[in-house]
C-alpha cells in the first residue's frame, strides 16, 4: 500500500508548515449540512401539511436567513471562547514563568519524565525547551492544559459557516423560486445529492471512504427530512 505522503526532508518541512495553518473546511461542512437539512425540513414539513408554494418560500427564506445567522453567531462565539481560553492560560503561564521559573522548569521536567525521558537526555531537553520563552509557554499550554495553539479565526469560522449554510440551504428552495412544475421532487433529488457531496468532503477527517461517508450523511439527512415531512403530514391530519 502506497504511503499518503513523502518523507524526504523537504517534503516533511513543507507538510509541517502547511499543517500549521488553520483549516476552515470543517466550518463549511458544518454549515452546509445544517443548511441543507433545516431548509429542506421546512420544505418537507410544509409539503407534508399540504400548504402552498408561497408558504414554502416565506418560511424557507425566513429560516435560511435567521438560522444561518444563528449558526454563524454560535460558531463565532464557540471559536472565540477557545481563543479567549488560550489567551487566558497563556497569560497565566507567562506570569508563572516570570515569578517562579524554577517551579515551571520542574513542571517541564516531570512532564517529560512521564513521557519516558531520564538522565542527561531529560536535562538536555528541559534546558532546550526552557531556553526559549515562546517554546516554553507553548509546551506548557499543550502539555499541562491540553490546548492547541493553532486556532481558527472566530470571524472566518463564522463567515464560512454562514456562506456554506446559505449556499446549501438555497438548494431545496431553488425549484420553488424558479417556479418548476415538479418542484418538490427536484428539491428532493438535488438536496440528496448535496447531502452525499457534503459527506464525501467530510471524509477528509474520517477513516471511512468518500462514498461511505457520503452515504452516512445522506442517511442522516434523509431521516431528518422524512421526520419533518411526517410531522407536517400528521399535523395536517390532526388539525383538519
Amino acid at each position: 500500500m502506497p504511503l499518503e505522503h513523502e518523507h524526504t526532508r523537504e517534503a516533511i518541512r513543507a507538510r509541517l508548515n502547511a499543517e500549521n495553518h488553520p483549516n476552515y473546511l470543517r466550518d463549511w461542512v458544518y454549515g452546509g449540512i445544517d443548511g441543507a437539512i433545516t431548509t429542506f425540513a421546512v420544505v418537507a414539513g410544509v409539503v407534508g401539511a399540504g400548504l402552498s408554494s408561497k408558504v414554502i418560500l416565506i418560511l424557507g427564506v425566513a429560516n435560511l436567513l435567521a438560522d444561518g445567522l444563528s449558526m454563524a453567531a454560535s460558531n463565532y462565539s464557540g471559536t472565540k471562547t477557545e481563543v479567549d481560553e488560550l489567551a487566558r492560560y497563556r497569560e497565566v503561564e507567562e506570569r508563572h514563568i516570570s515569578l517562579d521559573p524554577d517551579g515551571e522548569r520542574e513542571e517541564v521536567r516531570q512532564i517529560l519524565e512521564f513521557k519516558g525521558l531520564s538522565g542527561q537526555a531529560l536535562e538536555d531537553v528541559v534546558g532546550a525547551i526552557t531556553s526559549n520563552h515562546d517554546t516554553w509557554v507553548n509546551t506548557m499550554l499543550a502539555e499541562e492544559y491540553g490546548l492547541s495553539t493553532n486556532l481558527r479565526s472566530p470571524l472566518k469560522s463564522g463567515v464560512s459557516t454562514f456562506v456554506s449554510f446559505m449556499l446549501f440551504g438555497l438548494i431545496p428552495l431553488l425549484p420553488y423560486m424558479l417556479g418548476m412544475s415538479a418542484a418538490f421532487e427536484t428539491a428532493l433529488v438535488t438536496t440528496f445529492i448535496a447531502f452525499f457531496a457534503i459527506g464525501s468532503i467530510k471524509s477528509r477527517w474520517a477513516l471511512a471512504s468518500w462514498w461511505r461517508s457520503g452515504l452516512e450523511t445522506l442517511t442522516i439527512g434523509t431521516a431528518a427530512c422524512a421526520l419533518a415531512y411526517g410531522v407536517g403530514w400528521l399535523a395536517d391530519r390532526i388539525m383538519a
